[in-house]
């Protein structure tokens, strides 16, 4: 019979995989990246499917088409859930992410402290506004907190960079 989970372990992913037949491989640094994106993800979170008490739950990030596919499972693998998020509202904030991104490790190099200071307050503005945009998208799917939306949208960004 299965022991039932710890209180303190439900509520939570505590696995992410990546789908590899939708999203690829890419070289060591993005590789490396994303391992550290999970990571973060997995070591602190609040994640949990709206009218599903249990858990803790396993995350597999896919592409397929336009869309974003989050497959829920518990983390004995039985499915609760798969929803799918049309990655259009990302993408201009991934794309200005990325450019202020890499101005600001440009920047660090060379620029004035004042100047690598407004990269860094505008690296983090676009940050939280891809955040709220992730709450958005799964507020009637997925009961999280800004930090786990903060690590998601990281994710998000990891999946996207080639490096």
């Amino acid at each position: 019979m299965p022991r039932a989970p710890r209180k303190e372990q439900t509520g939570r992913l505590t696995a992410i995989t990546l789908d590899e037949a939708s999203i690829g491989r890419s070289g060591r640094e993005v590789e490396h990246e994303r391992a550290v994106a999970i990571y973060d993800l997995i070591a602190e979170n609040k994640f949990r499917p709206q009218g599903h008490d249990g858990g803790p739950y396993a995350l597999q990030l896919g592409i397929s088409g336009n869309r974003l596919v989050f497959d829920i499972r518990e983390s004995v693998g039985t499915p609760v859930v798969a929803h799918m998020l049309s990655l259009a509202p990302f993408r201009r904030i991934v794309k200005d992410y990325f450019t202020v991104c890499d101005s600001y490790y440009t920047a660090i190099r060379t620029a004035t402290p004042d100047r690598i200071e407004a990269l860094d307050m505008g690296r983090r503005a676009l940050h939280d506004e891809g955040s709220r945009v992730v709450m958005e998208r799964l507020k009637r799917k997925v009961d999280l907190d800004f930090d786990t939306a903060r690590r998601l949208f990281t994710l998000i960004t990891v999946l996207h960079w080639k490096g």
